[in-house]
C-alpha cells in the first residue's frame, strides 16, 4: 500500500541516500533502511467533493470590515402585529378585562389580514420588509393589498391558514406582486394611526370605560407604546431604509384623525353590529356624563337634567349609541357627544348668553341659604383659577418629553452620521435644559387617571367640590313641575351645511358667539384633548335633534335671542322639567 503514494516521490534519503520510503501511522514519510523520518506528509483527497468545485482560482482582497447582520427577511405586517401586541399588553396592565387582547383584538387582526389578503387565505399579497417607499402616503399606495369587494370573504379561523405559524396573532409569507394604480387607491395599508384606531374599535366591541381621548391621553403620557414604539421590535426585526417610514413617528395623532381611521377600518372590515350600549353601559352618556360632571366641578343634580335632554334628543336609545351597518350612522363618538349634552343643558338652565347667568348668579348670592345653592360666578372662578395651571403644566410635560428616538433611523451610512451627531447634540441641550427647568424634588410621576382635576379638601387638591351643590336658585316650582327660571334659549343658525363642499364655521362664527358659551367650550376641550370646533359642531348636532332645523339662513339675531316664540320655550321647558317625585308620579313617554 506504501508503494502507491510513495511511487511519486523518488529522492534519496539524506543519511543512507536510499530510495525505499514508506508511510507511518501519522502520515510522515521514513527510511525503510535507517529510519529516517522527514517533514514530507502524505496527500489526502476527500471523495466526498466533486473535483474542481471547491478549488480556489482567484485570490481577492475583500472588505476590511466584517459586514454587519441586516436580520431575517420579514414583512410590514409582523412588525404591526409585534406593537399591537404590545399595546394590548400595556392596556391589560391598566385594567382592560382579560379576553380584550385573545378575544377581540386578535380576531379583528386576523380579519385585517384576511381583508387586506396579507394572511389566511389561498391566494396571499403582501409587502416584505425591504421595498421602497418615500412617504407615508407613498406607503400607503404601495401596499399589496386588493379592495373592500375583491377580498370578501368568510370570518377568519386559526386553522385552516396558509400560515407559517398556526398561532392567533401570525401572519404569512408570500411572494411580492404589483398592482394597478386603482388597486392601489382601494387599498388600505396597516399604519401607525390605524392601530389606534384598531384598537379603539375593539375597546368600544368590548363596551370598556376608555373611550378615544382617554386612550389618546395614555399615549400622550407613555402609557401605551405609539411614540417610538419601533424601538422594542426584536432584534431580528431591523428597520433600514424607506420602510422605517412606516413605524417612525414622532407626534401623536388628534381625536378627529383616529376616529376617521377608525370609521374606514369599520368599513373595509365589514363588520357586523356591535354589541349594545344600553344604559348599563360604561360607554353611555347616561353613565359617562357622571364622571364628567364630576371632572368638571358641577353639582351631581345638574345629572338628571342632562338625561332629560337626552330622552328629549332621542339620544338614549340604545339602537343609536350602537353601529350598525344597517343603520346610516356613524360610529359614535361617545365623549364628543356626552360633553355636547352637558353643555346644552348648562345652555337651557343658565343661559350662557353673558347676561342671564350672572343674573341668576346674583339672585343666587343675595338668598338666606347661598353657601348651599349652586353660583355659576362662583364655580367659573374656581374652575379657571385650577384651569391656568393645568394648561401651563400640560404644556411643560410635551416640552419635557423626548420625541426622538434614542436608536435614530437613517436610510444610509451618511445620513446616520449626520443624524448621531444631531443626537449628541441634543443630548447635551437637554441636559442643560433638565439642570436649569428640573422638577421639584417633592413631585413625583402619578399613574393613569382619567380626571384631569381633583376636587375635595385633600391635599394637593385644585379647589373645594361643588357637587353636593343644590340648584334651587336656577329652578323653580311651576305648576307642580321643576322647571329652570331661565325662559330662553338663544342658538346659532342649525341648517346643515354639505360636509363635502364647506368644513366646519366655528372660526368664522366664534368672534360673534357669547364669551361664557365660548369659554365653557374650551373647557370641554381641554377635558377631552381635542379642538373646540369638532365639540361646537357636536353641539349644533344636538340642538338639531331638540329644536330642529327650521331656522333662517342668517342665524338667530341678538334680539330673537332673547324673544322666542313662545310655544318652543314652552315645550323645550315642559321636557326638560321635572315633577318632585313625592308629589306626583312620573310621567310616561310615548
Amino acid at each position: 500500500m506504501d508503494e502507491e503514494y510513495t511511487a511519486g516521490y523518488r529522492e534519496p534519503c539524506a543519511q543512507c541516500a536510499a530510495v525505499d520510503w514508506g508511510i507511518s501511522d501519522e502520515g510522515r514519510f521514513f527510511c525503510r533502511s535507517c529510519h529516517n523520518v522527514i517533514e514530507r506528509t502524505r496527500e489526502v483527497v476527500e471523495t466526498s467533493f466533486i473535483r474542481g468545485s471547491s478549488r480556489i482560482t482567484t485570490v481577492g482582497k475583500g472588505p476590511r470590515t466584517k459586514k454587519s447582520d441586516r436580520g431575517r427577511t420579514w414583512m410590514v405586517c409582523e412588525g404591526f402585529q409585534f406593537i399591537l401586541k404590545n399595546q394590548a399588553d400595556a392596556l391589560l396592565r391598566l385594567g382592560v378585562a382579560p379576553d380584550f387582547k385573545d378575544g377581540v383584538l386578535s380576531q379583528l387582526w386576523r380579519l385585517y389580514l384576511q381583508k387586506s389578503r396579507q394572511a389566511y387565505t389561498t391566494d396571499p399579497v403582501t409587502k416584505l420588509k425591504g421595498q421602497s417607499v418615500d412617504s407615508d402616503s407613498g406607503a400607503e399606495s404601495s401596499i399589496m393589498s386588493m379592495s373592500v369587494t375583491d377580498a370578501e370573504s368568510n370570518p377568519p379561523s386559526t386553522g385552516g391558514s396558509n400560515t407559517e405559524n398556526s398561532s392567533d396573532w401570525s401572519g404569512s409569507k408570500s411572494s411580492v406582486t404589483h398592482q394597478t394604480a386603482r388597486q392601489r387607491r382601494s387599498c388600505s395599508l396597516m399604519t401607525m394611526p390605524k392601530t389606534l384606531a384598531l384598537i379603539h374599535l375593539a375597546l368600544v366591541w368590548s363596551r370598556e370605560a376608555l373611550t378615544l381621548s382617554d386612550l389618546l391621553r395614555l399615549v400622550k403620557h407613555g402609557h401605551l407604546p405609539y411614540v417610538n414604539a419601533h424601538e422594542q421590535l426584536p432584534e431580528e426585526m431591523k428597520l433600514s431604509g424607506n420602510d422605517a417610514l412606516l413605524f417612525h413617528v414622532e407626534t401623536v395623532p388628534s381625536h378627529h384623525t383616529v376616529h376617521k381611521e377608525a370609521q374606514l377600518l369599520v368599513l373595509f372590515l365589514q363588520l357586523p353590529a356591535f354589541p349594545p350600549i344600553t344604559r348599563q353601559a360604561l360607554l353611555h352618556p347616561a353613565l359617562l356624563s357622571l364622571r364628567y360632571l364630576a371632572d368638571a366641578n358641577l353639582p351631581d343634580e345638574l345629572h338628571r337634567w342632562v338625561c332629560r335632554l337626552m330622552d328629549r334628543a332621542g339620544m338614549a336609545d340604545a339602537s343609536r349609541l350602537t353601529f350598525s351597518p344597517e343603520s346610516e350612522f356613524v360610529l359614535p363618538r361617545y365623549d364628543i357627544l356626552t360633553a355636547a349634552l352637558i353643555i346644552v343643558t348648562m345652555k337651557v338652565i343658565f343661559g350662557l348668553d353673558d347676561s342671564t347667568e350672572w343674573e341668576l348668579s346674583n339672585e343666587v348670592s343675595f338668598q338666606d341659604d347661598a353657601g348651599e345653592r349652586f353660583n355659576l360666578r362662583r364655580w367659573y372662578r374656581l374652575m379657571q383659577a385650577a384651569l391656568i395651571p393645568a394648561q401651563q403644566t400640560t404644556e411643560r410635560e410635551v416640552a419635557r418629553r423626548r420625541w426622538r428616538a434614542k436608536k435614530p433611523i437613517s436610510h444610509s451610512r451618511r445620513q446616520q452620521c449626520v443624524m448621531m451627531k444631531k443626537k449628541r447634540t441634543a443630548e447635551r441641550v437637554q441636559m442643560c435644559f433638565e439642570k436649569l427647568s428640573s422638577c421639584p424634588a417633592a413631585v413625583q410621576d402619578v399613574g393613569p387617571s382619567s380626571f384631569r382635576f381633583c376636587w375635595g379638601e385633600a391635599a394637593g387638591a385644585d379647589g373645594p367640590s361643588l357637587h353636593h351643590m343644590k340648584l334651587d336658585g336656577v329652578v323653580s316650582l311651576k305648576q307642580d313641575w321643576l322647571s329652570p327660571l331661565n325662559g330662553s334659549y338663544w342658538h346659532p343658525a342649525l341648517r346643515p351645511c354639505s360636509s363635502r363642499l364647506c368644513a366646519s364655521h366655528y372660526s368664522e362664527v366664534e368672534p360673534t358667539l357669547p364669551r361664557s358659551f365660548v369659554w365653557l367650550l374650551q373647557l370641554f376641550s381641554f377635558l377631552l384633548d381635542l379642538k373646540p370646533c369638532h365639540l361646537y359642531e357636536e353641539v349644533l348636532k344636538v340642538e338639531r335633534r331638540v329644536f330642529g332645523t327650521k331656522t333662517p339662513r342668517g342665524g338667530v339675531s341678538k334680539r330673537s335671542r332673547r324673544k322666542r316664540s313662545a310655544t318652543q320655550d314652552q315645550n323645550l321647558s315642559r321636557d326638560v322639567s321635572e315633577k318632585p317625585r313625592n308629589e306626583r308620579p312620573r310621567r310616561q313617554r310615548r
